[in-house]
């Protein structure tokens, strides 16, 4: 169901293919030297980690300095089902002949130094923000923090959503190891944010500390207010509209963009206006995303790239909300190295049959017999196995469902692009 992406095959031709992680800033320091991009970009810079919520704070970012007029450029990944998606500018995505364009101008450079697909992308994008002028750039970190491809750049304010466990083979062991390394692209005294209110993880607030950062931490420092709809912090209050989805989570994420907005305002200038209402309201495909493909006599379907135990814990808070007596099946895919029975636990009292499918696209993908062992050593109910065949999947679960009852796919971006396009366009549910 995926497309043609002659983009993405066009940098693995130069640095091989997008699993390849290799941590460390020495060959994309060396690049920047080699193409003359300075560390210290023209434009304010705002350095977006953390373990979940990058995506939905990166977006709400860019939709309130695009509300407030400004041009902005804001670089994601990875990408769904077109590498273009990895770079908005002004709320749209770099054009394929723009983004060919800046690769063929990184190309030598790359032939020189062994960068990584990652590392060829970053380059690309903040070519193209240079190129076009955009007043803010807006940099998610891929992996990690400290040696990730865009802590290459100095920031004008730094965020950490939250930390919690992911990517324990690079970022170590436990929580601690793992903000150790999100905190890494703070900067000393340049203001930073911080989104884990009720369960602050020490080692982040000890990095501040021990570099000089000005860290502002949300539950402390700044507050939302879902009830009123009301941001306070730093002497202020300001009006707020509703996050993408309602949960603790997304209006943590909007109360850290509403704070760098605050921090950033001599520099920036926005006004209440542009944060009050949504004009340009954010979107981010695969994210909690309810639709109705089959429309309203259909079951609904309930998307999301989920593949860490948080976020896991925040789907299932969705479903117990949403569920009632409907029905819930699940079509699950997920890469190997991740932790799958922290990631499947919180959803087992919510799903009343499982589909489990071996990702295709990477292989990095757990087989479906190794999905469907670890549900049925929780004893989770009907497990079925659909091999390699979303489209399979589809059809077992599509039949057996009614209007009112929910189908969630979720475990991966790389399952969540196996899904057709228009059916995450369709009408929400």
């Amino acid at each position: 169901m995926s497309l043609p992406d002659t983009l993405s095959d066009r940098v693995a031709e130069l640095a091989g293919p997008p699993e390849q992680i290799v941590m460390g800033l020495e060959r994309m320091l060396a690049a920047l030297a080699a193409l003359n991009i300075p560390a210290r970009l023209p434009m304010p810079v705002i350095l977006v980690g953390g373990t979940n919520g990058k995506g939905s704070t990166v977006a709400y970012l860019e939709a309130f300095y695009r509300q407030a007029g400004y041009r902005v450029g804001a670089y994601t990944s990875p990408h769904l089902w077109q590498f273009t998606e990895r770079l908005r500018l002004d709320g749209r995505p770099a054009s394929e002949s723009l983004w060919h364009r800046l690769l063929a101008e990184i190309a030598d450079t790359a032939r020189q130094i062994p960068l990584t697909y990652f590392e060829i992308a970053t380059l690309a994008a903040v070519r193209m923000m240079l190129a076009t002028g955009v007043d803010v750039a807006i940099l998610e970190v891929g992996l990690g923090g400290r040696l990730d491809a865009v802590n290459a750049f100095t920031p004008d304010c730094s965020i950490v959503t939250t930390v919690d466990l992911d990517h324990q083979d690079w970022l170590g062991p436990d929580r601690a190891s793992i903000g150790r390394e999100k905190a890494g692209i703070f900067r000393r005294k340049v203001p930073a944010l911080y989104g884990d209110a009720e369960d602050p993880c020490v080692s982040v607030l000890a990095a501040a500390v021990r570099a000089d950062v000005p860290l502002q931490q949300l539950g402390r420092d700044f507050h939302i207010d879902p009830l009123r709809g009301k941001w306070s912090g730093f002497g202020q209050e300001k009006q707020v509209p509703a996050p993408l989805w309602a949960a603790p989570s997304q209006w943590a994420n909007l109360a850290l963009a509403v704070a760098a907005l605050s921090l950033l305002e001599a520099k920036l200038p926005v006004p209440a206006s542009a944060i009050s209402a949504w004009t340009r309201p954010p979107e981010l495909p695969g994210r909690c995303q309810w639709r109705r493909p089959w429309g309203k006599d259909g079951p609904d379907l309930l998307v999301d790239v989920a593949h860490n135990p948080q976020a896991a814990r925040q789907l299932a808070a969705l479903l117990a909300a949403r569920k009632g007596a409907a029905r819930c099946h699940a079509i699950v895919g997920m890469l190997a190295d991740k932790d799958m029975a922290g990631t499947l636990a919180p959803l087992l009292h919510w799903v009343d049959a499982w589909y489990v499918l071996e990702i295709t696209g990477t292989p990095r993908a757990a087989a479906a017999t190794q999905l469907g062992a670890v549900l049925e050593g929780m004893n989770a109910t009907t497990v079925l196995s659909a091999g390699a065949g979303m489209e399979r999947a589809l059809v077992a679960a599509r039949t057996t469902l009614a209007g009112g009852d929910i189908l969630l796919c979720f475990g991966s971006f790389h399952l969540v692009k196996q899904l057709p396009m228009a059916w995450l366009q369709s009408d929400p549910a």
